[in-house]
């Protein structure tokens, strides 16, 4: 079997559908490229797209979108509620299938190097990718955002030390051109899965008390006279908080999975019901937002049938353990990735 790469670009544009649809062609455009989903949000201002195939055309894609995006948008005129730093905030390679992470490490640098022969604009290398150690984390190289761009590239005031201040690859400088770009950051990464477990309650009480418990940061905690302590998280790798769902009258724990070989879908399923049985209340099924790898489905089904073997049935295990279909409906030959795959790519 060929080897599979995922790759999970968020531009900064979720309203304008035909652009986002332009960008969204430039993909579609690359033989052997498949886009799986394209998921705009109007209040974030921003869209998810989600492409996969082997790793040439995966690359191509990559580069084709960031250079769609430069033209196409400017950040001159984006507001959103999601931190963003510039018109593909970010665009992460993930080995799926016969790869790994230092080869989609390589991608991204490939990315950047290509971009940057085509377009001078600042280009940042992010987690496996990352240059320095100080540069792994997205969040660091995304302080100040778009806004504080002009002043961390001309030597202005900036909270960035010198180790995650001026880009890998690129313009160092602010242009015309910088100021409609941004920064854009590329990087490789494990999957993540975007994953909600439902409680049965209206008030999300118990839910927010579920996500601080269980996020991998945990409580911040304050004595009287103002001095702050951390606990540490429940789970590996997990980033959550627990918001109600009125137009459900329940509520849910919002979780990002950032490493499912650590933090399995069941692990973080069976915590959250465990803490919620602990308040008097049960879950009500849990829901997985976007696309999840085979192996995670498979590992879960194994949880809940241990004497099973056949992959179909693996998987039908997971959905039934984890109440995919409870509140919402999940279908597995569009919600798993190699499954979304098989009819397009060539094994």
């Amino acid at each position: 079997m060929s080897p599979l790469v995922e790759c999970v670009p968020n531009i900064s544009e979720g309203r304008d559908l035909e652009k986002i649809e332009r960008i969204v062609d430039s993909v579609r455009r690359i033989e052997g490229c498949t886009v799986l989903g394209v998921e705009p949000d109007h209040d974030y201002n921003r869209t998810v797209i989600t492409f996969a195939g082997p790793p040439g055309p995966v690359l191509e894609g990559a580069v084709a979108l960031i250079l769609a995006s430069i033209e196409t948008l400017d950040m001159r005129n984006h507001k959103g509620e999601h931190p963003r730093l510039g018109v593909v905030d970010v665009c992460p390679f993930i080995p799926l299938r016969d790869m790994n992470m230092e080869e989609a490490a390589d991608l991204a640098r490939q990315a950047v190097n290509k971009v940057a022969s085509v377009v001078q604009v600042p280009l940042f290398l992010y987690g496996a990718a990352a240059s320095h150690d100080d540069r792994h984390l997205l969040s660091t190289l995304r302080k100040g955002e778009y806004e504080g761009l002009e002043a961390r590239l001309t030597g202005g005031e900036t909270n960035h030390q010198a180790t995650t201040r001026m880009p890998d690859v690129g313009e160092m400088g602010w242009t015309e051109l910088v100021s409609k770009s941004g920064g854009i950051t590329v990087g490789a990464r494990s999957t993540l899965v975007a994953y909600n477990v439902n409680v049965d309650e209206k008030d999300g009480v118990v839910a927010k008390k579920i996500g601080s418990i269980v996020r991998s940061s945990g409580r911040l905690l304050k004595s009287d006279a103002g001095v702050k302590v951390r606990t540490g998280g429940m789970l590996p790798m997990v980033q959550g908080m627990g918001v109600p769902l009125d137009e459900l009258g329940i509520s849910q724990v919002s979780m990002n999975l950032r490493d499912v070989k650590q933090c399995p879908l069941h692990l973080a399923f069976m915590a959250c019901k465990s803490i919620a049985n602990d308040h008097g209340i049960d879950v009500a099924g849990s829901e997985i937002v976007g696309l999840v790898p085979l192996s995670a489905m498979l590992e879960t089904g194994a949880f809940f049938s241990p004497d099973e073997t056949d992959e179909h049935q693996l998987v039908l295990a997971a959905v039934e353990g984890l109440g995919l279909n409870q509140h919402h409906q999940f279908d597995p030959h569009t919600g798993i990735i190699e499954w979304a795959l098989a009819a397009e790519v060539v094994e």
